[in-house]
């Protein structure tokens, strides 16, 4: 699965008009990687509901701290650029996509 990973350069404008699942990892955080397989199921089984994307927060240190993530894995679900939720640590497949699906449709029926 091609996920898009995002920069200092690049945030803004991916994230806009969309909902946008953000995964802030590192390359050596062991939780991280074990958090993305649960993550790439997730988006093949609800892709049409959501975008993922990645952003490595030893290569986007700025950011990351403009963005307060003091804690990898940390999930950001972003609507238009806004925070809508935050996840942090590495949760079971259930929770997990529990409180990211129910965040998307939280902000789906608000659309509506």
């Amino acid at each position: 699965m091609d996920i898009p990973e995002l920069n200092y350069t690049n945030f803004d404008q991916f994230l806009k008009g969309k909902t946008v699942v953000v995964d802030f990892w590192a390359e050596w955080c062991y939780p991280c990687k074990a958090q993305h397989k649960i993550l790439e199921d997730i988006v093949l089984e609800n892709g049409h509901l959501l975008n993922l994307a990645r952003l490595n927060v030893d290569d986007n240190k700025v950011l990351s701290l403009k963005l307060s993530v003091r804690n990898i894995p940390t999930i950001i679900i972003f609507e238009d650029g806004k925070e809508i939720r935050r996840i942090i640590g590495l949760q079971s497949r259930d929770i997990f996509e529990k409180q990211i699906l129910n965040s998307i449709k939280k902000i789906n029926n608000e659309k509506n």
